[in-house]
């Protein structure tokens, strides 16, 4: 096999190994066998860089940061939806798209699709020749940012299609962040001491509107398409027609599983629906189990399947009159703020958080609800003893969005404002804020606060992935002093877990194999799992790969590690200054 014909191949690999993981969900090798191919075509590419082209998977981040985004017009309007609140609005759109057919009330059903409605951002992408030329945020719906660069490092979406049409099409979707990824971002900047995203949309669009391609890779977009348009060339002074191409013209439903065949990713859920009580059956299910899903949705977008029949209907000058969006119910309640605590994270950060009066919401019972810093509950000036207005940001983690100021009693019966505490509440050492930051923070490295965090994200199954190990072990271990820092994790022995509560011989033996286990983890997961603030999973990889060993690493000066690539400034200082600290090289 020649070399040209070695990296074809091994493109042909990767991406069917990334349509399998970000399209289907359903990957065949693991981590490291994907990255092993990956290492493998970066050496030959760079080996022969001539034969390296803008679709090969290699390419996804390439170039410096730009220095602003290019304006783009759209081949055809991108417009937004009426929005729908309740049943009758529901079928009154279903008796105007009835009546546009000239079908009298009661007669003949219009299938629909029903898709949920994804809390992202809006994208439209350009292919030519099955590879991914463009891709242009909404903007004012006539004309968008070329974010290409960004669109690129998405591994959702492909950088070459699988089959499809070689002619130009344009593609529109939605980019989105999963709950665990707009979780553990929001935990990144709470830690670094930025101000947290309101909700997963907004983390998305901020990210997307990032000019550094490495730092819009780091935050795991993802994306979901539902819309296929033509991109026929418009003659001088005319803009393209935008319609369906004749690949889909039938219908909304072939739409979807064409874009599916392509090694497009499509949001799974879709139905279609014979029928407007068939589309409110849909709503209805997805109003309760839109809880379980990785991803954000805050409705159903209603969608008439024939394609010939939506041209029929046409659009306003802002809405399609062939589609609405029925919202789900805001989740929100009332309930009495009583009193606020703060909490320690595994950096030392000190945040406030909520105790609420138990309140049922979206589902469960909301107990708790994040504060962020000292500065937002100033901003809201919220009280102990106030009635506030509770919501689930992003459908996820509770929050207060208001005082109910009304109800607050006044003059000598009011209650104070809310004070900081100066010192650490699990260990009594004074708390530190550095210049610039609204956090405030532990600097003790033996406080138990942030070893019990420690332990639990050193145990999980990403960083070490030590099964087992729980809060209530983690607790035990540090109260008796058996664990004083990680590395005590690996002295622990039988008798020592045998006297434990609720840890007989068999849970012992469990926990003390899964220990031994974790030795043969890779490097990354160790970088990981230390819990270095600034260094997530992306970083550790990098990190790891570039130093190879825990030696390497640890000599390498903040300079060497700055120049890895995807390893900026403030990573690089965080990593030196915690191998600096005398605790930490022990």
């Amino acid at each position: 096999m020649t070399p040209s014909e070695r990296i074809e191949a091994l493109r042909r690999q990767i991406r069917h190994h990334e349509y399998r993981y970000y399209v289907l969900d359903d990957p065949e090798i693991s981590d490291a066998e994907f990255d092993e191919l990956m290492n493998q075509l970066v050496a030959l590419e760079r080996a022969r860089p001539k034969l390296v082209t803008p679709d090969s998977p290699t390419q996804r981040v390439a170039g410096r940061p730009a220095a602003t985004f290019e304006t783009v017009e759209h081949a055809a309007a991108m417009l937004s939806l009426d929005n729908a609140y309740t049943e009758d609005e529901v079928r009154a759109f279903d008796e105007r798209v009835r009546k546009a057919m000239g079908e009298v009330k009661g007669s003949a059903r219009v299938a629909y699709v029903a898709e949920l409605k994804i809390d992202g951002l809006s994208i439209a992408l350009s292919y030519d020749q099955r590879r991914l030329r463009r891709g242009v945020t909404r903007g004012d719906g006539f004309r968008g940012e070329d974010v290409t660069s960004n669109v690129r490092v998405i591994k959702a979406i492909p950088l070459r299609l699988r089959d499809g049409p070689a002619g130009p099409l344009e593609i529109r979707g939605e980019i989105y962040l999963s709950r665990a990824a707009f979780e553990r971002i929001n935990e990144e900047r709470e830690q670094s001491g930025d101000a947290p995203f309101a909700n997963p949309r907004n983390a998305a669009a901020g990210t997307m509107r990032n000019l550094d391609p490495a730092q819009v890779a780091r935050r795991g977009l993802s994306a979901y398409v539902y819309q296929l348009v033509a991109r026929e060339s418009p003659t001088p002074g005319r803009r393209a027609s935008g319609k369906a191409t004749d690949e889909a013209r039938a219908s909304q439903a072939d739409t979807l599983e064409r874009l599916a065949a392509w090694g497009l990713p499509v949001e799974p859920n879709w139905r279609r629906c014979a029928g407007i009580e068939a589309v409110l059956a849909f709503c209805h299910e997805w109003a309760d189990r839109r809880r379980s899903l990785q991803v954000g949705t805050d409705g159903v977008v209603i969608k008439v399947d024939d394609l010939e029949l939506r041209e029929r209907l046409g659009a306003t000058s802002k809405c399609p009159r062939w589609a609405i969006a029925f919202k789900f119910p805001a989740e929100q309640a009332t309930t009495r703020l009583l009193r606020i605590d703060v909490n320690v994270g595994r950096t030392g950060a000190v945040t406030p958080f909520a105790v609420l009066a138990p309140v049922r919401l979206g589902g469960s019972t909301v107990q708790l609800a994040t504060l962020h810093n000292a500065q937002e509950i100033a901003r809201k000036d919220l009280r102990a003893g106030d009635m506030v207005l509770v919501e689930k940001g992003g459908d996820v983690i509770p929050k207060i969005v208001k005082a109910i100021a009304s109800r607050r009693p006044t003059g000598p019966d009011a209650p104070p404002p809310f004070v900081m505490p100066t010192r650490c509440p699990a260990c009594s050492t004074e708390l530190h804020r550095p210049e610039g930051e609204v956090v405030w923070r532990c600097m003790n490295t033996a406080c138990p606060a942030k070893l019990r965090r420690g332990l639990l994200h050193f145990s999980s199954r990403r960083a070490m992935d030590i099964e087992g190990l729980g809060e209530a072990l983690v607790d035990q271990l540090v109260d008796r002093g058996l664990v004083r820092d990680f590395s005590d994790l690996y002295t622990l022995d039988a008798p020592a877990l045998e006297g434990l509560e609720r840890m007989g011989r068999r849970s012992a033996a469990n926990v003390l194999e899964q220990i031994e286990r974790s030795k043969t983890n890779e490097f990354w997961r160790v970088v990981y799992a230390l819990g270095i603030r600034h260094v997530g999973e992306r970083a550790a990889q990098v990190l790891a790969r570039a130093n190879g060993s825990v030696e390497a690493l640890m000599s390498a000066s903040a300079e060497s590690l700055e120049a890895v690539p995807e390893i900026g400034p403030v990573v690089a200082r965080s990593v030196r200054a915690f191998l600096d600290e005398r605790r930490n090289r022990e």
